[in-house]
């Protein structure tokens, strides 16, 4: 049986990083937009979590955010949302101090969301939109433009 058609592609898995353990792709880009899916603080070649501390399985986590959109095309300057997962709601503001060394003004939209994980402290998924290959009239990349009327 073939695969169905789809309006978009899986991306890459970075290099290094063993396949998914479930039934998901880590990133497809759909036109101008790379939607990662949650990245958590496991490394990927150990597959250990590491010490568990929010600023240590951050900063692992937002790494690997920044490898699976490098391996589909975009940087984290590219993203354009970001959704925050946390097992402790407490850990809020450690959380930030890290997310502010990989990300800058102005900041991607965002939602942080308290949940039970399991073993880990945070997972962080994320869009991004990066420019088209193929150009409009005008110069600007196909899709949505900041001129564009939206009703």
């Amino acid at each position: 049986m073939s695969a169905p058609k789809r309006a978009w592609t899986p991306a890459p898995a970075p290099k290094g990083f063993p396949p998914p353990v479930g039934p998901y792709t880590p990133a497809v880009r759909a036109g101008n937009f790379v939607f990662v899916s949650g990245q958590t603080p496991r490394d990927p070649t150990t597959g250990d979590v590491g010490h568990p501390e929010i600023a240590v399985q951050a900063r692992r986590t937002l790494y690997n955010l920044k490898s699976v959109l490098a391996a589909a095309g975009a940087t984290l300057d590219d993203v354009v949302s970001v959704t925050v997962y946390l097992s402790d709601e407490d850990n809020w503001a450690a959380f930030n101090e890290i997310y502010k060394e990989f990300f800058k003004e102005p900041y991607p939209t965002r939602t942080a969301v308290g949940c039970q994980l399991r073993g880990i402290l945070v997972e962080v998924s994320a869009i991004a939109m990066v420019a088209d290959s193929t150009p409009a009239p005008g110069g600007a990349g196909k899709g949505f433009r900041p001129d564009m009327t939206l009703y």
